[in-house]
């Protein structure tokens, strides 16, 4: 498809115009300089024509002393630069063209990239007075718009369309499943993601906390789609002292709600797994039905001791521990990164499986004739089973008494199933009624 990408300062509302833009993907929108730092991307549709757009991290050009991090950004940013279709350069009507938009702008000229001038807040008064600023800049197409209050976007994507090339229409990919990173601060999700799709997607920088939003790339793996996602680092509670870091946590959860398979990332140098680190577990996999992969990452710096301790804190979950794969990595060394996507794609299909249900009822009915299920002196029985759905796998129960359907209860069955079934890595999900319906 053609693509767009979003440039600019820092704070001129280049991801307020991204999320005005795009249905499903969400840039962190916040009032701190540089607050995006990697791409992010959606798919726009408009008049029947699909691009693919580009959120960017805020440039400071003019500044002679520019961070190690702040390259990064910089490189990322211009990356996408040099591959686009388009450039929407965005700049703050409020304030006319600084120095740093003009370096910018030489920039541009430079890379021979078509340029559309959006010009941000124009609906406050002093931009009237800039105008000619504006159009002096030598951009194949100039237009004014509000993202914050939505002025003058359909005139925006109307713009776009005529500037773009006549191709593609649309990617037609459907997605086999959806994967994200989950974790702690500098674990090393991003390493991962970017040794998987084999470039430097996710900024690596060694510093808590660089990935600031979940970021997505699509790739191919056994003649099928999926979907990675990076996510920002969870820290404790106590620890998300700043709205900026509740923000963070926000969009990795939000991520969560579009995935299907998660691979829950541990620095294995620590030698344990913590509690925060569990319940990341315990949610994806118990509340969230989301299928689950451990990954130990930095297995070249863990010793026997720390590797003996790591497997002796996992023996205190073996509920959960029993019923999920753990697969031990390291991105420096490359080990084992080559099982990472056969691993994910028998997860997947584990996730997505259709089971025999009439074995399955058949499974259930003789274990209770076997080993009869009581409460208040009265049998547990189950008249009917059926798949309701995959993605997660979830059964559901026609039963005579539904409230005595417990946790305890369902995990009896669930034990049946997985020693039946080849279920190692997915949940399993049940709805217990007086009667189904599908």
């Amino acid at each position: 498809m053609p693509l767009v990408v979003l440039v600019g300062r820092m704070n001129v509302g280049k991801s307020t115009l991204f999320n005005r833009l795009s249905s499903t993907v969400k840039s962190l929108v916040f009032d701190y300089p540089g607050t995006t730092r990697d791409v992010v991307r959606d798919e726009v549709s408009w008049q029947n024509r699909n691009f693919e757009l580009v959120d960017t991290g805020g440039l400071s050009l003019q500044h002679k002393r520019v961070s190690n991090l702040q390259k990064k950004v910089h490189e990322k940013a211009y990356e996408a630069v040099e591959k686009s279709d388009l450039v929407l350069l965005v700049v703050d009507g409020s304030i006319g063209l600084l120095p740093e938009d003009r370096a910018i702008i030489t920039r541009l000229h430079g890379l021979h990239k078509r340029i559309l001038l959006v010009i941000n807040k124009s609906d406050v008064q002093q931009s009237a007075e800039y105008a000619h600023e504006f159009q002096a800049c030598g951009a194949d197409a100039v237009v004014s718009i509000s993202a914050e209050h939505g002025k003058a976007i359909g005139d925006l994507l109307d713009t776009i369309i005529t500037l773009l090339p006549l191709r593609g229409s649309s990617k037609n990919q459907e997605v086999a499943y959806r994967v994200m990173f989950l974790g702690k601060p500098n674990v090393g999700k991003s390493s991962l993601m970017n040794a998987l799709v084999q470039y430097e997607r996710s900024i690596v920088y060694d510093e808590p906390g660089t990935t600031r939003e979940a970021i997505s790339e699509t790739i191919s793996f056994s003649k099928e789609h999926l979907v990675l996602t990076d996510t920002p680092g969870l820290r404790r509670k106590s620890a998300i002292g700043e709205d900026l870091e509740k923000n963070m946590v926000h969009s990795a959860l939000q991520a969560l709600d579009e995935t299907d398979i998660v691979l829950l990332v541990i620095d294995g140098s620590e030698g344990t797994i913590v509690d925060q680190e569990l319940k990341l577990a315990f949610y994806a996999f118990t509340e969230r039905y989301k299928a689950l992969i451990i990954i130990i990452n930095k297995s070249d710096l863990m010793t026997a001791e720390n590797k003996l301790a790591l497997e002796d804190s996992f023996s205190g979950y073996v509920h959960l521990m029993k019923k999920i794969l753990v697969l031990y990595v390291s991105c420096l060394t490359g080990a084992n990164i080559g099982k990472i996507l056969p691993l994910v794609k028998k997860v997947g299909d584990r996730y997505r499986q259709q089971l025999p249900i009439d074995d399955v009822y058949q499974l259930f009915s003789q274990e209770l004739r076997r080993k009869p299920l009581v409460r208040n002196e009265q049998k547990l029985l189950i008249y009917d089973v059926k798949q309701l759905a995959t993605s997660p796998i979830t059964l559901g129960f026609a039963v005579n008494e539904p409230p005595w359907f417990g946790s305890s209860q369902l995990a009896f069955f669930e034990n049946l199933l997985r020693k039946e079934y080849d279920l190692i890595g997915v949940p399993v999900k049940f709805i217990v009624r007086k009667k189904l319906v599908r």
